[in-house]
């Protein structure tokens, strides 16, 4: 392992109000660009625009979690849940909550039976302590 550079640590700050400005300047062009043209609102300044982008992100959140569908999100006690739920179903079990989850959701919009995206996945769900499949 490398030591620690205390000149790296020195460039932090600047690099944090280097980035604070081009957030700025983008949020702020975007804005007098767009809006008032499509709302009919005014031009905002600089600042106006760093705290636009600032009450967003308390607002909105900053960027974790990642919430998609079919991308692994959500939250990581609901994983931790379900894996407990499916350690502890017997086989027929298993196989009952497959069948009343294509009920479900398997007939409604475009995933309709094995196109499900979570269809094949059922049996992969693994402990994240020991990697294997639980049972």
């Amino acid at each position: 392992m490398r030591p620690f550079n205390r000149k790296k640590l020195f460039f932090i700050p600047f690099a944090v109000v280097a980035f604070a400005a081009l957030i700025g300047f983008v949020v702020m062009n975007l804005w007098n660009y767009l809006l008032p043209g499509i709302l009919h609102v005014g031009t905002i300044t600089f600042w106006q625009a760093l705290g636009i982008f600032i009450l967003c992100k308390i607002l909105f959140g900053f960027g974790k979690g990642h919430h998609r569908f079919g991308g692994g999100g959500g939250a990581p006690w609901m994983r931790h849940k379900m894996e407990e739920r499916f350690k502890n179903m017997s086989p027929e079990e298993k196989e009952k909550f497959k069948e009343k989850w294509e009920q479900r959701c398997g007939g409604r919009g475009r995933w309709r039976g094995e196109n499900h995206p979570h269809f094949n996945k059922w049996d992969d769900f693994t402990t994240p302590e020991t990697g294997k499949a639980a049972e």
